[in-house]
């Protein structure tokens, strides 16, 4: 059966039904290849049949997150390209910039370096069985011709890809580890070769010396690194593919013909789907029927199930508990919190923290200067060295070459920041870049908003004060009658605490409104007033004071006083322990808020903040964080609505909470999934951990190259008669790579 696809309206591609990039106009559906290719036509822009050039969509971040077709390289992100092959750089292969939701791990490249690491190991140990003089002097007929061309295939064979990133780099002038591996490699070989084929050329004392086992032994190794490097490495991205894997394959999808399981990628926004006991959420939705308890551990790293009803959101990936609900879905595809969550994490892997500038510049002269050293320490020997010169200039400036490659400098920061931010995600902490990463572990000041980020941002009914002969019933039935038509976020308070009492409300007509001051309507026979003293005309100093700290309202009916409702936004559970987990790390809690001052200090007292400020405008926030960091305060910003945005972009690290608005977490260089104040806690303690595991990393980088050259050139040789063998380097080589993704590997472990 032939099924026609839609074209891309813009560039004409073709373009898959179930595109989640797509947009209405005319009563027509219409689906793009890309988020340019959308805007361009929402915009009417003309067409461009160029696939692509039109909105330059090779040259943007993909919009899902889940796949792209764009490959990056792990030590250098800013190489990108629409197809596999090596860094230019590194030489290092490049991978797919993220990983697709249901695609298999691709591992050709292990499987391929395995292959060559055996075969490889099969022909290199008896050449290196030859080459040992006691058993089997390689002068004696026929060895140095068995060592070649045993030696040959492992070189030219199992070592190609490697001899092909170091002739790359070459041509390109990107001078890297491969470099350093393929000229020890070839100097081992071709020196041995022209021994054997041309021996004339040589005095006849130092014939017959070949290292052959050298360049085969230096190869195998380096294979051997290679291949345990692609096992480790693969394991770093294991983050993201248990959270793709979160996803399920399929939704129940109620219709007018029943219910029938159908792919996710055919579910709709608006969709009704049932949510069986035991099944993960298949998007992000509405509760619209039933009741159970979610597991949002998967989000928030929190093990208790949240209590789902009528009105409650669930969100793709969660796991449903003993209940059954319908749902009615509202973000599907690359719209879902996971999706996004997947593209947030894959691009922070991919991000360059600043400590790694100081890698960057070391390396940016180092294998230029170890091939100078090689030079020297080749000279040196030739000069003064005992006999045979040659062979021992030769060795030391192979072991050089080899013992040297930045490998372990330059995999340090990618490998720790990678395993960090992906375990991150999984404990609730999601990290934009690696510079916020960073950046955290200076911090010395919090600043945090109040409502939605140490409230619960949902104000509530708290205190009852009727007047004399007025029951609490009556009070609140008559401001809840009153209230039905105000969408004042007090005035929903209002509401639901009449419906958690079974208060019945009675209709209102002449509903007026005063703008921050209060509403009127008629209720019944009586005309019914909710709102501040002075709406009122009444002076109830009692109830002020009693009420004091809380969002206060009054009642009277028909100019008869019936007294005030006292509401507050309650104060998350959670927020305390945090403030004080805060306080033991040494750091300084600052409160900024919009609210009234009483009740800015009545949350401040409460918690034991240590400085804060109430009725505080979006630009006064902004000035404030400015203010402290002109103090020298490192400060973060931890904050959910809209209002926050200015500051988090100024903060030196941005908190926002998942809960809150979008552009505050587009502001920000860190979201908290459960949107509490203790995730800041754990955001710190994660960027400490990241930050200690690079400079572990660091550290024996560098320390591995400071003792390792001038071990290789022999400089211990005078004294100790010690010179490095440049099998020896290959194997401290390649175990250095590998300690160093061993150590970046220990972050998965972490538990904050």
């Amino acid at each position: 059966m032939l099924v026609f696809m839609p074209l891309d309206p813009i560039c004409g591609m073709t373009v898959a039904d179930s595109s989640p990039i797509r947009a209405e106009r005319d009563g027509e559906t219409y689906y793009f290849c890309c988020e340019g290719c959308r805007k361009k036509f929402l915009a009417q822009e003309p067409t461009s049949q160029t696939a692509h050039s039109c909105c330059g969509a090779h040259e943007e971040a993909p919009k899902t997150g889940l796949a792209s077709g764009m490959y990056v390289c792990p030590m250098d992100p800013e190489v990108r390209q629409d197809h596999p092959g090596d860094c230019p750089i590194c030489g290092m292969p490049l991978e797919p910039e993220f990983i697709a939701a249901g695609q298999p791990e691709d591992t050709s490249e292990l499987d391929d370096m395995t292959v060559r690491f055996w075969l490889g190991a099969l022909m290199a140990l008896p050449v290196l069985f030859l080459a040992m003089g006691h058993l089997a002097p390689s002068r004696i007929g026929g060895s140095g011709w068995a060592q070649f061309f045993l030696s040959a295939p492992v070189v030219f064979w199992a070592g190609w890809p490697l001899l092909k990133r170091a002739a790359r780099s070459l041509v390109s002038w990107h001078l890297n580890m491969f470099t350093l591996i393929g000229m020890g490699v070839i100097a081992a070989f071709g020196f041995s070769a022209v021994q054997l084929f041309a021996p004339e050329l040589f005095p006849t004392a130092m014939r017959g010396q070949f290292y052959f086992e050298s360049a085969a032994v230096i190869t195998v190794l380096v294979l051997l690194g290679q291949m345990l490097e692609l096992r480790a490495r693969s394991r770093t991205g294991e983050a993201i593919r248990q959270l793709l894997c979160l996803a399920p394959d399929t939704a129940r999808l109620i219709g007018p013909d029943g219910e029938h399981d159908v792919p996710v990628s055919e579910v709709h926004p608006g969709t009704l789907l049932r949510v069986r006991p035991g099944e993960r959420v298949p998007v992000d939705g509405v509760v619209t029927e039933g009741e159970s308890h979610v597991d949002e551990a998967m989000l928030t790293g929190e093990p208790e199930p949240v209590r789902k009803a009528a009105g409650a959101p669930v969100t793709a990936g969660t796991v449903n508990g003993a209940g059954s609900f319908l749902m009615r879905a509202e973000h599907v595809g690359s719209e879902t919190v996971l999706a996004r969550i997947v593209e947030m994490v894959a691009r922070a892997q991919r991000s360059r923290a600043p400590i790694q500038r100081l890698a960057d510049r070391v390396a940016a002269f180092f294998v230029p200067a170890v091939v100078a050293v090689a030079v020297l320490a080749f000279a040196v020997w030739m000069l003064v060295g005992p006999e045979p010169r040659l062979g021992f200039a030769l060795a030391s400036a192979i072991s050089v070459l080899v013992i040297a490659c930045p490998c372990a400098l330059g995999l340090a920061t990618p490998m720790s920041v990678m395993v960090g931010v992906g375990r991150g995600a999984q404990c609730g902490v999601l990290i934009k870049d690696a510079a916020a990463l960073e950046a955290l572990e200076t911090v010395d000041t919090v600043v945090v908003d109040k409502t939605g980020t140490l409230t619960e941002g949902k104000p509530e009914v708290t205190t009852l004060l009727p007047a004399d002969g007025v029951a609490e019933t009556e009070l609140l039935a008559a401001a809840a009658s009153v209230e039905q038509g105000s969408e004042h976020p007090l005035a929903s308070a209002i509401l639901r605490a009449a419906k958690e009492r079974n208060l019945p409300f009675s209709p209102v007509t002449d509903f007026h409104a005063t703008a921050g001051s209060g509403v009127e309507g008629r209720v019944g026979e009586g005309t019914i007033l909710v709102g501040t003293a002075s709406f009122l005309n009444i002076n109830p100093q009692t109830y002020a004071t009693a009420l004091k700290g809380e969002s206060t309202v009054f009642v009277s009916k028909d100019g008869k006083f019936l007294g005030g409702i006292g509401i507050s936004d309650p104060i998350k559970p959670s927020t305390a322990e945090a403030v004080q987990a805060l306080h033991a790390l040494g750091l300084k809690v600052v409160m900024l808020t919009g609210d009234n001052a009483a009740t800015a200090q009545r949350v401040a007292g409460s918690l034991g903040i240590d400085d804060f400020a109430a009725e505080m405008r979006p630009d006064q926030k902004h000035l404030r964080v400015v203010e402290l960091q002109k103090q020298g305060r490192k400060v973060a910003m931890a904050g959910d609505g809209i209002n926050d945005a200015p500051a988090l972009a100024q903060a030196d690290v941005g908190i926002a909470m998942s809960t809150g608005a979008d552009v505050a977490m587009e502001s920000a260089g860190i979201t908290l999934l459960h949107g509490d104040l203790r995730g800041i806690v754990r955001a710190l303690a994660l960027s400490r951990a990241v930050m200690r595991n690079i400079r572990t990393n660091l550290f024996f980088a560098f320390v591995y190259n400071l003792l390792g050259v001038p071990l290789a050139a022999g400089v211990l040789y005078p004294v100790f008669g010690l010179l490095l063998s440049p099998m020896i380097a290959g194997a401290a080589m390649s175990l250095s790579s590998v300690s160093v993704i061993t150590n970046a590997l220990r972050l998965r472990r972490w538990r904050g």
